[in-house]
């Protein structure tokens, strides 16, 4: 399975100023309370999309009132986006109605299916796909969701929490000027905000994580990666042309080559640019997650390399 690059499509025109109302979003597919499926359009793609997807993984589906398959295809996808009981919550958009969505995204055809991850844009497939393909789609997002940090699970839509299930709690107040800045696409902020909570909690793992996501996501957010890649080929020693594939690489769920491209890169250096080389590593097994076992390989391997 292929991603695309997370960030590769602007959103920024569809973010609404923090103070204006947004009206709740409408329709959920099943009945009863219990499903994760709602209706969006442009008033509440920020609120309900963008800023539901920093908790947990969001689906968008594209489609058209006017296509014949249309409605079959939103109940096939609102059923498996159901079975998989908050994981995932799957916005749906007309794009009859809200064109500005389809534009964002730039949509050729419905229906068109993308992930958002941490208000990054992932995109799945363009047109019908079986129930198998799509569940092979969907499990694949939620792994490389999980690579990020990002394992939350969404509220059924107008039900209330599954018993022995606690409400979801609220943002720490501390991360709101550092999140603002993040959700308006400002990253020198954002991530000057977070250097500054570091120093203040220096032992905080939360902060940590959220620096090294923030950061690895302003290096990626313009990257081209076949460009990246040419440059990384043409010159094996030039370590940032190295570390940019690697982030590149993270962010498609191609963590192990980003892992060995890095580990190859320190057993060829030395001084301050190994130095370099080590702390992007780091900061990348942060991004990853310390727990992860690619990590905890990568993380031998590093010493080796190192001692």
């Amino acid at each position: 399975m292929t991603f695309s690059r997370p960030g590769a499509i602007d959103l920024s025109a569809l973010k609404q100023p923090a103070n204006r109302p947004s009206p709740a979003a409408g329709g959920a597919a099943g009945a009863g309370g219990g499903s994760y499926v709602v209706d969006i359009d442009e008033r509440t793609f920020q609120t309900v999309a963008l800023e539901g997807s920093m908790s947990y993984v969001v689906v968008l589906g594209l489609w058209s009132s006017r296509a014949p398959q249309g409605a079959a295809f939103n109940d096939l996808l609102g059923r498996v986006v159901d079975s998989y009981a908050g994981q995932i919550l799957l916005a749906r958009v007309d794009v009859d109605a809200s064109p500005q969505i389809a534009q964002a995204l730039n949509v050729q055809g419905v229906p068109f299916v993308a992930g958002l991850v941490k208000g990054q844009p992932v995109p799945l497939f363009q047109g019908a796909v079986d129930e198998t393909e799509m569940r092979r789609y969907f499990d694949e997002l939620v792994r490389l969701a999980a690579e990020n940090g990002l394992t939350g699970r969404a509220q059924p839509v107008g039900g209330a929490p599954a018993e022995g299930e606690a409400e979801q709690e609220p943002e720490d107040p501390r991360f709101a000027a550092a999140e603002e800045a993040f959700m308006a696409s400002d990253f020198d902020t954002a991530v000057a905000e977070y250097e500054k909570l570091r120093v203040q909690y220096p032992a905080d793992v939360e902060v940590a994580e959220r620096l090294a996501r923030v950061k690895w996501l302003s290096r990626t957010k313009n990257a081209d990666l076949q460009s990246a890649r040419k440059a990384a080929a043409d010159d094996p020693d030039d370590i940032e042309a190295q570390m940019l594939v690697a982030d590149l690489d993270v962010s498609g769920g191609n963590v192990e080559d980003a892992f060995l491209r890095l580990i190859d890169l320190v057993k060829r250096t030395s001084g301050d640019d190994r130095e370099t080389v080590r702390e992007r590593l780091l900061e990348l097994f942060t991004v990853v997650g310390i727990a992860d076992p690619v990590v905890m390989t990568a993380r031998r391997a590093l010493a080796t390399a190192l001692f």
